[in-house]
């Protein structure tokens, strides 16, 4: 009876961190919420506009779930370029997700590799931000990590298919300003990582150089440039400091 009643306790015990954990990542994952939902909207708005359906749109959502990527293939849609296109753009557009997951993967050892596959899946810029700062205080049990990444794609979904609903009710998304949201709550979310005059050096070096290659004409391949320059000089800087 004894033991039978110390492994319900621990059962119970496990069940309420689980929970506990669960409901940390969802609250840590606020400020994404807050930001992806306009854009979903806005994004299932310009799906339903040429031509796709609810299923087809949170279909997108559901197995894409890259914002900026979804609304370029969205447009090339509208437009009527080819399959081929649509896939090789996104593609390109999505290739900094490469560098954002090597950033994090020293903190993630301890996952499995399905487990760091599905967590892989669901890195985003503004997850990658968050996971940054929060993995740098200290790393969280894997079940609040995945419940932060899951509350942020189950709310670019709901909004994707409020979106699509609301389609026709709304002729023209740009003058709702939506399309400012996801880039405000960015660069909030990059802000609370700036711990020092190196990393707002690094930052608007970053940046300038994003906007520098974009103009150029560099297309997806400016973020990845950009990111490189950025990196580069953050390590020369940290090395000429140690000296």
């Amino acid at each position: 009876m004894a033991g039978n009643h110390l492994e319900m306790k621990s059962h119970t015990s496990s069940n309420k961190s689980a929970a506990s954990a669960i409901l940390k990542g969802m609250k840590a994952a606020t400020p994404i919420v807050t930001g992806y939902i306009p854009i979903a909207i806005a994004f299932g708005i310009l799906a339903s506009q040429v031509g796709l359906g609810l299923s087809e749109a949170a279909a997108m959502s559901i197995f894409v779930f890259a914002g900026s990527a979804q609304l370029i293939a969205v447009g090339m849609i509208g437009e009527g370029a080819s399959m081929g296109t649509i896939v090789f753009t996104t593609f390109l557009v999505n290739l900094r997700h490469l560098l954002m997951s090597s950033a994090l993967s020293p903190f993630l050892r301890d996952l499995s590799r399905k487990e760091l596959a599905w967590f892989g899946f669901q890195v985003t810029d503004e997850t990658f931000a968050l996971h940054s700062t929060r993995f740098r205080v200290a790393v969280p049990t894997a079940l609040e990590s995945f419940a932060l990444n899951g509350t942020a794609q189950l709310s670019w979904i709901g909004g994707t298919v409020v979106g699509v609903l609301a389609g026709g009710m709304v002729k023209d998304v740009k003058g709702l300003g939506l399309d400012y949201a996801l880039p405000a709550m960015f660069i909030a979310l990059v802000f609370m990582q700036m711990r020092s005059k190196i990393y707002f050096i690094v930052g608007a070096l970053g940046g300038t150089s994003a906007i520098i290659l974009h103009l150029a004409g560099f297309g997806a391949w400016s973020t990845i440039g950009a990111t490189i320059i950025a990196a580069t000089s953050g390590v020369v800087i940290e090395q000429w400091n140690t000296k």
